[in-house]
């Protein structure tokens, strides 16, 4: 099921997510259809908040080098921990919730995840580069931040007015 995605401004996506206990079906399905939404809105990643469910669950799916994202690759994280975020790289982000904006944001190159899957099983991972990146951005809405929040002061007034004028022409 396509689960509708909470967009910018709404005060929803600054809620702090709170913990996963209930490894269950219900948790199962709600993995699943979190996956088909996030396929179908052509994103890599989507975290529960996005679509108002305010757990520590997020999912990615990072497109291969034939730009296929295959259910196989998909990795399901909850209750994600970061430890020894290393260097510095600057990408070019955007979001499902905040539709059409793009700017670089500077991430940790690399970093280890801890984190548990969909059965509760406790797991870690390196990552590098867009895969690093994607799970900070995707952390950040569990920690109630957009990517947006970390723009200066200058280039975030410039998107706040963009932005109004964007909506106000889908209108």
């Amino acid at each position: 099921m396509i689960l509708p995605i909470i967009t910018y401004p709404d005060k929803q996506l600054k809620l702090k997510s709170k913990e996963v206990t209930l490894f269950d079906e219900k948790l199962h399905t709600f993995l699943d259809d979190m996956y088909v939404t996030m396929i179908e809105r052509n994103g890599i990643g989507l975290a529960a908040i996005q679509v108002a469910n305010p757990i520590r669950a997020l999912i990615l799916c990072i497109p291969d080098d034939d730009g296929n994202q295959n259910k196989e690759n998909i990795l399901e994280i909850m209750n994600p921990v970061i430890h020894n975020p290393q260097g510095n790289l600057l990408y070019q982000e955007g979001c499902l919730s905040v539709p059409g904006f793009y700017e670089d944001i500077e991430r940790y190159e690399s970093l280890v995840l801890h984190y548990q899957n969909r059965f509760g099983e406790h797991c870690s991972l390196n990552a590098t580069e867009l895969l690093a990146i994607a799970i900070q951005h995707e952390i950040d809405h569990l920690e109630g931040k957009l990517f947006i929040e970390k723009l200066s002061y200058h280039r975030r007034k410039k998107f706040e007015k963009e932005y109004k004028k964007a909506q106000k022409e889908k209108k």
